[in-house]
């Protein structure tokens, strides 16, 4: 039963991941490349100098996140919730790192944003998606007409949500090359 249920979850995150454009699919794959340390990013996604300038501001944006994993571990591990007195720790490196990844102009949806930084910080970062993405989305930093669109992109229900899943994602997309795949 609990492979079923396993299963059923990869396969779900898998015909999520599929129904992002191969903008946000690739973009996707290049962050946690970088997130992760699992390749050299350099070498697999940059196209030409501006990208190549572009994850090397990645790298050094993404040093927030191993601050952000330690903060929310620690809140999960019994240590206290987060209450206000932590809001700056937390959000304010989130926030900085959303408005980042939102700025480049790959990320188009609240959900592909969701599905990024479930797999680049875990699932207790969960609670804290809607507000960092609506702060970041909303920011002088993006241009008008994709602020509209990504607001409007963050249903109801992800902005109301009264509780959160703990459940730690289990699909992470990784580069594929062509002729590998065929």
């Amino acid at each position: 039963m609990a492979k079923t249920k396993t299963a059923q979850s990869v396969l779900t995150e898998m015909r999520e991941f599929a129904g992002f454009s191969p903008c946000e699919q690739r973009y996707i794959r290049r962050s946690l490349d970088v997130g992760l340390a699992r390749h050299d990013a350099f070498r697999r996604w940059a196209r030409g100098p501006a990208e190549a300038a572009s994850i090397r501001t990645q790298y050094v944006m993404y040093q927030d996140l191993k601050l952000l994993r330690g903060l929310l571990k620690n809140e999960v591990d019994g240590g206290e919730s987060a209450g206000l007195e932590d809001l700056e720790a937390v959000m304010g490196p989130l926030l900085r790192v959303t408005t980042f990844d939102l700025a480049q102009g790959r990320i188009e949806s609240f959900s592909a944003y969701r599905f990024l930084y479930e797999r680049l910080i875990g699932a207790e970062v969960r609670p804290w998606l809607p507000g960092a993405f609506c702060g970041a989305a909303a920011l002088p930093h993006i241009r008008p007409d994709r602020r509209k669109e990504l607001l409007q992109s963050i249903s109801e229900a992800a902005a109301t949500a009264p509780a959160w899943s703990m459940t730690a994602p289990r699909f992470f997309p990784e580069y594929v090359e062509m002729e590998e795949a065929a």
